[in-house]
């Protein structure tokens, strides 16, 4: 675990669960945050893609994998992660001779919808070579295993955090996280935005933060009442020693800031035909 003496700012992108004939406009938006905010880390929690061809090695047992549907759901996420790290790519290059040019860490965490993938060769052997957690391009991104625990400044990120006695994911409130995880920590997996603070009997303050949903799309396994969760990504601002500030960025803002318009103005302008009511 590295220790910074000078407080730092993480760039926190929850899961963008991408996948075909989804809208992605929201990506372009993230990448012109990342550069303009400039944060010394950015991280990515997971669940980048979505991997619905895969949906069947979530649970024991399996299906035929469909082949050209696994192509289309790996070309979309490589498509979208190249838009994502184009312009944090361009400003580096730009600063390349800055005396204090800017070359942020860059963290993948690997989620549950990725180790599908993993699911599936460990399901049937055969497919190795066909298929691989390979076949998702991360190209100046650190990656990390699925559920590894990522320590930076003092916060332990991971996609999710189990619990000790099983291998379910910690859930219920932050209090209750913070009580079981013991440290200030980052999450994503679970739809919305949940944070808060508790001081231990150190005089620590350790923060919470569960945010696990940037994505424009509704997802129908909700239903009607399940689709008003917070979108968009987190700024960490003075993080140091597992201490920090949050400062959220919703999708509607980030559209605001770079589109000039309300969110769902912009969505039902640009795809016409589609219900984009759960983001009024």
């Amino acid at each position: 675990m590295k220790d910074h003496s000078s407080a730092r700012r993480h760039f926190l992108i929850p899961d963008l669960q991408v996948r075909k004939d989804e809208p992605t406009d929201h990506i372009d938006w993230i990448a012109q945050a990342i550069v303009d905010y400039a944060p010394d880390v950015v991280i990515d929690i997971g669940d980048h893609w979505d991997m619905p061809s895969m949906s069947s090695y979530d649970k024991p047992g399996s299906k035929r994998m469909e082949g050209a549907r696994y192509e289309e759901d790996i070309d979309a996420g490589n498509e979208a992660m190249e838009r994502l790290s184009a312009p944090m790519d361009r400003e580096i290059h730009r600063q390349r001779r800055n005396k204090h040019r800017w070359k942020p860490e860059r963290h993948f965490l690997f989620g549950n919808h990725e180790n599908r993938v993993q699911r599936a060769l460990d399901s049937e052997p055969k497919l190795t070579g066909c298929i691989g957690l390979h076949h998702m391009h991360t190209n100046g991104w650190k990656r990390h295993d699925f559920l590894e625990n990522v320590w930076i400044d003092g916060i332990v990120y991971a996609h999710y955090f189990q619990s000790s006695h099983s291998s379910y994911a910690i859930g219920g409130s932050i209090d209750n996280r913070l009580s079981k995880i013991g440290e200030s920590f980052v999450q994503g997996h679970q739809q919305g935005m949940l944070y808060g603070s508790k001081i231990f009997p150190s005089g620590k303050t350790r923060h919470g933060l569960v945010a696990g949903s940037c994505y424009l799309h509704r997802e129908d396994y909700r239903g009607n009442q399940g689709q008003k969760h917070w979108r968009g990504v987190v700024v960490l601002n003075e993080v140091r020693n597992g201490d920090y500030c949050i400062m959220p960025l919703t999708l509607s803002y980030l559209c605001r800031r770079y589109e000039k318009l309300e969110l769902i103005d912009y969505m039902r302008k640009k795809y016409k035909h589609n219900d984009w009511s759960h983001l009024a």
